[in-house]
């Protein structure tokens, strides 16, 4: 990476690149097609309900990388639990450190907050290469496996 890379947080104006990278990243996971009016809604009220944050990677004015934090309260530990969700990174600047970046940024932060606990993510099964960066950044398998029921109206 040559130019210098800045993280920070995310803010409304950045709602338009959220979309697209979390349009793309849907797609290239799972296969699926969000909905991208539902999608944008969504990074709105994230953004302005402070329930979670979103940082971005940007180089040179551009947003190249994504991440977005989100909150469990854990009684067993009397603390929080951030989540690692939406990781998206521009297939040009991938394996140059922007994923690594977005970590350490986090994990800074996490450190100097005595309420977080834990960082966690979760990664599909078959995604090799995203699994190889999570243990290279020195997570391990928790053992859980995600289950999910979606609501049907």
């Amino acid at each position: 990476m040559t130019a210098k890379l800045i993280i920070r947080e995310a803010g409304i104006d950045d709602i338009p690149i959220l979309t697209q990278n979390n349009l793309a990243l849907a797609k290239e996971t799972e296969g699926l097609q969000l909905d991208n009016d539902v999608l944008r809604q969504g990074i709105e009220q994230a953004l302005t309900r402070k329930e979670c944050h979103y940082f971005v990677a940007e180089q040179q004015t551009q947003v190249v990388g994504q991440t977005m934090i989100t909150y469990e309260w854990s009684d067993w530990r009397n603390g929080i639990i951030w989540w690692i969700q939406s990781v998206y990174v521009s297939p040009l600047f991938r394996k140059q450190g922007v994923f690594r970046n977005l970590f350490n940024h986090i994990e800074r932060l996490a450190h100097s907050n005595p309420q977080v606990k834990a960082l966690r993510l979760y990664v599909m099964h078959n995604n090799n290469a995203g699994q190889n960066t999570y243990q290279n950044l020195g997570m391990t398998d928790s053992g859980y496996i995600v289950y999910e029921k979606e609501k049907t109206l």
